[in-house]
């Protein structure tokens, strides 16, 4: 059994509460836009991450992380990327990736909307967290919490940071 912890759209921004609600968790999932590094760095001070790249991100952060990850979390098979969409609405060309390697779990960022859907006909659940840093047009600034455990994923919980002033 996992817990974990998915962050994603930081855009360069750290909060100590970061740390306070991830530290239960045995990993971090951030879906990219992480904007500066060092975020990576403070949050692997926590537990073990995985992230991925999104479209602000440059330099270093760009040369670090790959664009999409796929890897298994107990006997779930993960999909991390920036820019996923949701059922019905996926990212170009996803959906054949989704099917091709058995996806079970798609997790994204990039929209600043938290999303947790489930897609009945490819039987996928869709995860975007929201949006954990300053930037961008997301009202309550969101973190996420989901236990893995074995091929059951369950006990997902959302964690509002508070309004955010639209800079």
């Amino acid at each position: 059994m996992k817990r974990i912890g998915i962050i994603s759209d930081t855009h360069g921004y750290w909060d100590d509460r970061y740390t306070r609600h991830f530290s239960d968790c045995d990993e971090i999932w951030h879906a990219g836009d992480v904007g500066d590094y060092s975020i990576i760095g403070r949050l692997s001070e926590i537990c073990r991450v995985r992230a991925v790249c999104g479209n602000i991100d440059h330099g270093e952060t760009r040369r670090k992380l790959r664009e999409t990850e796929i890897f298994d979390c107990e006997q779930v098979r993960v999909l991390l990327t920036h820019v996923g969409g949701y059922p019905g609405k996926w990212a170009r060309g996803l959906e054949r990736l989704l099917k091709d390697y058995e996806i079970r779990l798609a997790v994204d960022g990039h929209s600043h909307i938290l999303k947790i859907m489930y897609d009945q006909g490819l039987g996928i659940l869709s995860v975007n967290p929201g949006a954990a840093g300053l930037q961008g047009w997301h009202s309550v600034r969101t973190l996420v919490k989901l236990t893995v455990d074995g091929a059951e994923m369950r006990d997902c919980e959302v964690i509002e940071l508070g309004r955010h002033k639209h800079k």
